[in-house]
């Protein structure tokens, strides 16, 4: 059985929190002040009554897996005749699903297994990586016939196929592998922005994946950031994976359209011949920019650029030439287009800073950061590469990205600054292009008519 520890330390907490308040309350009110200080220390009593063993169970003690054990038939084996009666048969599988910070030793011991068993296990290459890379919430099943013996072990090697591991008393391994076919769904959405992109995503049934994929499909020509505004709308085509009748995540967008301030951007996707996928908009037009109109995600806005600002750590009238985001300390800081590092270290007010040469005679300059990516000074880093992480180091009063775009010398507004429109699908391509994406077309519009016929 899983315990859900969070909820009993929130539930202990309000437990906590009501007790406190009503010893404060009673207090304020001039009545019986001999009674706060009883109620304040019997609430607190209570509080480390209630919230010492669940901490303790939360914090101090060894990861558990959540373990189930069930009858399950085992996949088809191999053609085999020495195994095939015993493998047609349905067995007790005692599953487990890893917890956060465990490891295969750790679940061996729990099911009274030895570890000279895993060790066996361990001196096969593929299994090895397999067993000693898991994850939290991954499942594994192991057939038990009695204490201490482990005759068989299931497990899923990709999304597509799931491995029957056979122990032979000899000592050898015996593998069988059952595909588990895919199903992709198309499924569509549509609705219109009333208060943010994910709440209204989510009204229209949107996953957080899909949300996530259509902010950046439209990132390079919407800011999500200070564009957004109430009655704007979107319409998605996407596609959800399933295995066996069970839903397992989302899958691509196929085809979206955003109606942002009366302007109304689409986006496709494109499968090339060598399985690369790209998105375009109708014309056939890369939906990808040279440039990212906002290099961290989903970040607020603080201060525009503007020649004439205040400062506000040195209350002076000072030009600022950039845009501030404001994000929580650590939001990872993307590089705004292609280029290469020119200067990385600590630059008077700007603090930890980067600089980027783009070619051409644009530069861009990312300040304030906590700390620095993977790169370092003269490397060569593709658009959205995470060079570094938001601070407030330098002159500033709080964590934020400032921002900045040159060209040739020159400061410009990152907000307002135009890109050439970058090159159509060559016309041999096109045509291929138009063929793929037409049945998604068509589906768009109808979604953006019944929506225009729901007003």
């Amino acid at each position: 059985m899983r315990i859900d520890t969070r909820g009993r330390v929130r539930q202990s907490l309000g437990l906590v929190v009501g007790q406190c308040r009503r010893a404060v309350g009673a207090a304020a009110g001039g009545r019986h002040r001999h009674w706060y200080a009883l109620g304040l220390g019997s609430a607190v009593s209570l509080g480390m009554l209630l919230l010492v063993p669940t901490l303790a169970s939360a914090v101090g003690g060894e990861p558990r897996a959540s373990i189930e054990t069930t009858a399950m038939p085992l996949p088809p084996p191999s053609p085999q005749p020495d195994r095939s009666a015993a493998s047609s048969a349905s067995v007790e599988w005692t599953q487990v699903t890893i917890a956060p910070g465990q490891t295969m030793g750790d679940v061996f011991t729990d099911l009274g297994l030895s570890s000279r068993v895993l060790h066996e296990l361990l001196q096969d290459r593929e299994l090895k990586q397999r067993l000693t890379r898991i994850r939290a919430g991954e499942r594994f099943a192991f057939d038990i016939p009695e204490e201490g013996v482990l005759r068989a072990l299931l497990y899923d090697r990709d999304e597509a196929s799931r491995v029957r591991l056979a122990l032979n008393p000899d000592g050898t391994l015996e593998q069988d592998v059952l595909e588990r076919p895919m199903q992709r769904r198309v499924l569509s959405g549509t609705g219109r922005i009333t208060r943010s992109l994910f709440a209204d995503g989510e009204d229209a049934g949107l996953s957080v994946q899909v949300i996530l994929e259509l902010a950046k499909v439209f990132g390079y020509d919407i800011d999500f950031a200070q564009d957004l505004r109430e009655g704007d709308a979107f319409s998605v085509v996407y596609e959800e994976v399933y295995r066996e009748g069970e839903r397992l995540r989302s899958g691509d967008i196929l085809a979206a359209s955003f109606v942002n301030q009366g302007r109304r951007f689409t986006a496709y996707r494109y499968v090339f011949p060598d399985g690369r996928v790209e998105y375009f908009d109708a014309e056939g037009r890369p939906m990808k920019k040279g440039f990212l109109r906002m290099p961290i995600e989903f970040a607020r806005l603080s201060s525009r650029f503007n020649p004439n600002r205040r400062h506000p750590v040195l209350g002076t009238v000072r030009a600022h030439r950039g845009v501030d985001y404001a994000a929580a300390t650590g939001t990872p800081i993307m590089a705004a287009g292609d280029g290469r590092i020119s200067f990385i270290g600590t630059q008077r007010g700007y603090g930890r800073t980067i600089i980027l040469d783009h070619g051409n005679g644009i530069t861009t300059l990312y300040a304030h950061m906590s700390r620095f990516g993977r790169f370092g000074r003269g490397a060569r880093v593709r658009q959205g590469d995470v060079i570094g992480h938001v601070g407030a180091t330098g002159l500033a009063s709080g964590p934020h990205l400032h921002y900045e775009f040159r060209i040739k010398g020159v400061h410009r507004d990152p907000l307002k600054v135009t890109f050439p429109k970058p090159q159509p699908l060559p016309q041999t391509e096109l045509a291929r292009f138009h063929a793929q994406t037409q049945p998604w077309l068509a589906r768009i519009d109808l979604l953006e008519g019944r929506q225009l016929a729901a007003r």
